[in-house]
């Protein structure tokens, strides 16, 4: 990876955990146990399949603050978590929350959007002395700021899936008499060829009345002369996942294609153009619901504006006409507007995108021209 991509060489994991810790001050919570496996991973770094964590809201020095995995993970949890302390227990939360008992703890607030029921009766079973309270999305609303090094491998994302589409429309991968399965699995492929880790989601190839479903699956559908083409896609490097949307035409666009196109295009651009610290994600989703509702086509507009995106493909801040909040500085989100025709063809088109102070910073650079395949 170039250094362009890579400007901090590995997260600050020490400085998240500082933040974490200042939550959970104003949230009056002495610890929280995190079972989350990708909120784990943020706050540490460790990979692994099992895990819970304790952080304490006044330990700046992290003496208490450990991590617990089982035997599998020994040298791992050693190489990538080296400055905490280790428990190795197959039952992870189970032998945190005992932990936490013996030193008195007192409030522990635990995930309870990620804790079941079933398992927060075993914890309340263990939890001797403890007052363990829910708490809901901290580490998720830290997650929503990326800082330099999270922005480093969005770019990377973001630039081996462009790299891979412009491999695939070089050598003529996408024309008509393929199958949708074939497109996308050489999609995927040429993502890994141009630096991605794995795919951010199953790769969408929609071909001709396909393309009108905003999820379609690919089959053995054939791409044909005068169809749209919707690919919908992403990269994963180290983690971070990058999004985005590009539909072509087959072939000479009719004039009721290059309409909704013309359309969707301008909507996008009104949704990028409308990010910025402060605007709230309804407003987001309003500056460019606008220019297809004003055309006439508001209820062939289906879904929401778009999403936040890191660690996780789908995560927040959601931008919809139902969504909360205001963006910050620092926010990583998708613009998709798309307009569906059913069983006719439909357009999206998607970036991935950081808010910033003066004006987002594009992601993904493939052009969003319209482009006919011939």
């Amino acid at each position: 990876m170039s250094a362009d991509h890579d400007p901090v060489r590995r997260p600050n994991y020490a400085l998240r955990r500082a933040s974490l810790r200042d939550l959970l001050v104003e949230n009056r919570v002495d610890a929280l146990l995190v079972t989350d496996l990708i909120n784990i991973r943020y706050l540490t770094g460790f990979t692994g399949s099992n895990a819970a964590l304790l952080v304490y809201a006044w330990d700046s020095s992290e003496h208490r603050t450990l991590i617990c995995t089982d035997g599998r993970y020994i040298t791992q949890v050693g190489e990538q978590v080296p400055d905490l302390r280790a428990e190795i227990n197959r039952a992870s939360a189970r032998r945190v929350i005992e932990i936490a008992g013996e030193w008195q703890t007192g409030r522990v607030g635990f995930e309870s959007h990620i804790v079941t029921f079933e398992q927060h009766r075993g914890f309340e079973a263990l939890a001797t002395g403890l007052d363990l309270v829910p708490v809901h999305g901290l580490i998720e609303q830290l997650r929503m700021v990326k800082d330099e090094y999270e922005v480093g491998r969005l770019r990377a994302a973001c630039d081996a899936a462009d790299e891979a589409l412009a491999a695939l429309l070089n050598s003529g991968g996408l024309r008509p008499g393929r199958s949708e399965r074939e497109v996308a699995r050489e999609l995927e492929w040429l993502m890994f060829e141009h630096g991605s880790d794995a795919v951010s989601f199953e790769t969408i190839v929609a071909t001709g009345a396909n393309s009108a479903v905003p999820h379609h699956r690919p089959t053995d559908a054939v791409l044909a002369a005068g169809d749209f083409v919707k690919l919908d896609f992403g990269a994963t490097v180290d983690g971070y996942h990058s999004d985005m949307t590009r539909t072509f035409v087959l072939s000479k666009p009719d004039d009721w294609q290059r309409e909704v196109y013309d359309l969707v295009y301008a909507a996008q651009q009104a949704g990028r153009e409308a990010l910025k610290p402060g605007i709230s994600t309804k407003a987001v989703d309003a500056a460019s619901r606008s220019v297809i509702e004003a055309a006439g086509y508001g209820e062939l507009f289906v879904h929401g504006l778009g999403h936040g995106v890191g660690l996780q493909i789908h995560e927040a801040p959601g931008l919809a006409k139902t969504g909360t909040g205001t963006l910050l500085d620092g926010v990583a989100v998708t613009v998709e507007p798309g307009v569906y025709f059913p069983g006719r063809g439909g357009v999206r088109i998607e970036d991935t995108l950081v808010v910033r102070k003066g004006g987002p910073e594009l992601l993904t650079r493939t052009s969003k021209d319209l482009t006919v395949v011939d």
